[in-house]
């Protein structure tokens, strides 16, 4: 695939769907060189760049599949989030597998309706929903699933995470199912004292709000004696957080859960011992 195909400005109502579809049969050796979706985003990155609180949003886009993709990039390499979706609505993304420096996936604010599904992770950050909380006005993020995810050797597993600002926004119905990790830092975290680098952090909790999350069927090991943190709100709680059939182990180490301001139930076994 080669040249470059450019998007004008504008918004559109496409009559079919746009398919990206490559077959190849009985050869050895391929290769795929050069090739682009334009956007034309200098502009946004632009206003992005200088700080500005009043920049566009951007595109929306709903119904979109992405199966069996491969992205890799290196371990070290800065920003470099697999999949970005946001201001999305019924996305799937199937059979896919990602190495990067940054989120395998990342999930921003106005998603809803997300689904992935028979995903490899590693390395890389895992994936994340967030950061929530950085405008002050934001859409929420709505019924988001994971489901047959292998985690191998990332900084995080399932993460949620919002700034610790009074920002409004939300998360409702994320539900992580069937996951196995391989050596991963924090491989269940909710973190809503989120702040880059842990630099200069204003003395404050997140507005956002997290409710209704289901972790079912999460196997594996932890690369940390904490495996399971939920930092949550104190203005906001974490509710209806649910864990069920979870077992994490670490070598020579017992595994722990730590739980700040976070309401929920645990059903079946769960190792380490909930916190709920």
């Amino acid at each position: 695939m080669y040249g470059l195909q450019h998007v004008p400005k504008g918004r559109y109502l496409l009559r079919n769907a746009i398919v990206f579809k490559l077959s190849f049969e009985g050869v050895i050796g391929v290769s795929i060189i050069g090739g682009a979706l334009d956007a034309k985003g200098t502009t946004l990155w632009a206003c992005k760049l200088a700080g500005s609180t009043d920049c566009p949003n951007g595109g929306a886009t709903v119904n979109v599949l992405v199966r069996g993709v491969k992205v890799n990039a290196a371990g070290n390499s800065p920003n470099t989030d697999g999949i970005h979706v946001q201001l999305s609505r019924n996305v799937a993304i199937f059979n896919t597998s990602i190495k990067t420096g940054d989120d395998s996936v990342s999930i921003g604010p106005g998603t809803k309706e997300l689904r992935v599904e028979q995903i490899t992770c590693g390395p890389g950050r895992g994936i994340s929903i967030g950061n929530l909380a950085k405008d002050l006005e934001e859409e929420g993020v709505q019924n988001v699933t994971v489901k047959n995810a292998i985690f191998k050797g990332t900084q995080n597993g399932l993460r949620i995470k919002s700034w610790g600002r009074p920002r409004n926004g939300f998360v409702q119905g994320a539900y992580f199912l069937d996951v196995v990790m391989f050596n991963v830092q924090n491989p269940i975290v909710i973190d809503q004292n989120y702040y880059p680098q842990n630099i200069n952090c204003p003395a404050q909790v997140s507005g956002a709000k997290v409710s209704d999350v289901v972790y079912q069927n999460i196997l594996g090991t932890s690369a940390t004696a904490v495996a399971i943190k939920f930092d949550c709100s104190a203005t906001n709680p974490c509710s209806g957080i649910r864990l069920e059939n979870v077992s994490l182990t670490c070598r020579n180490q017992e595994v722990q859960s730590h739980c700040a301001n976070a309401i929920g139930k645990i059903v079946g076994t769960v190792q380490p011992n909930s916190c709920l």
